[in-house]
């Protein structure tokens, strides 16, 4: 039994000896088991370099070249048959015109398959803060949130699809950014379904579709 203390309290105090106490500071360079990985010979960014005339790492980009493409699928983006979708409809993309102006209307094609998709989106990201109905009485406003702007007010009504998919890109005020979480054609389709929430508070019996009077008691 004493030998299995002895080799019990051995062992602690080489471990202590070694590994030190638990939070204690050390001004001695610590035991690099791996030193190539840690001590990597590679280029820093904005570090200096000898080898070029004006002493830096980083190299500026060569006049003239532009980039294209935006994954790391090399074979594709080089590929002759490489088109950037961004080129084909840059609407999609920013929400502005040619001109720079905010695009009116959408650059997709508003299907039942898009709006349901929007009705999708709108439920999970936008409910929350301005309600179901677009009215700005989400549930965060229970727990004191400052008041969400309704959807149904005349400037909202009157602002361009572009601006408020610019507005759901990068956030505005208290809202934060969606484009990291909505592709753009969800954000559109978004759009599209908030532009059906404002038409169902403005509508009349009149407004409604022949085929679908019978189905509301008409």
């Amino acid at each position: 039994m004493r030998y299995f203390f002895a080799i019990w309290i051995f062992s602690i105090v080489a471990v202590v000896s070694i590994l030190g106490f638990r939070g204690d500071k050390s001004t001695r360079n610590p035991i690099y088991v791996f030193p190539d990985m840690d001590w990597q010979a590679k280029y820093l960014p904005q570090g200096q370099n000898e080898f070029f005339a004006d002493g830096r790492n980083d190299r500026p980009v060569i006049p003239g070249t532009a980039g294209r493409g935006y994954g790391w699928d090399i074979k594709e983006v080089f590929s002759p048959d490489y088109t950037d979708p961004v080129s084909l409809n840059p609407t999609l993309y920013s929400g502005k015109d040619a001109d720079g102006q905010w695009h009116r209307g959408f650059p997709i094609e508003v299907t039942d398959e898009v709006m349901h998709l929007g009705q999708q989106k709108f439920t999970i990201f936008c409910a929350v803060c301005h309600g179901a109905g677009g009215d700005g009485n989400g549930i965060t406003k229970q727990f004191g949130m400052a008041a969400t702007p309704t959807y149904h007010d005349d400037r909202i009504r009157g602002m361009a699809e572009g601006e408020i998919f610019n507005t759901i890109t990068h956030g505005k005020n208290l809202m934060g950014a969606y484009g990291m979480k909505l592709r753009p054609e969800e954000r559109w389709a978004v759009i599209a379904y908030v532009r059906a929430l404002q038409l169902s508070h403005q509508v009349s019996i009149e407004d409604v579709p022949e085929q679908f009077k019978p189905e509301l008691g008409l």
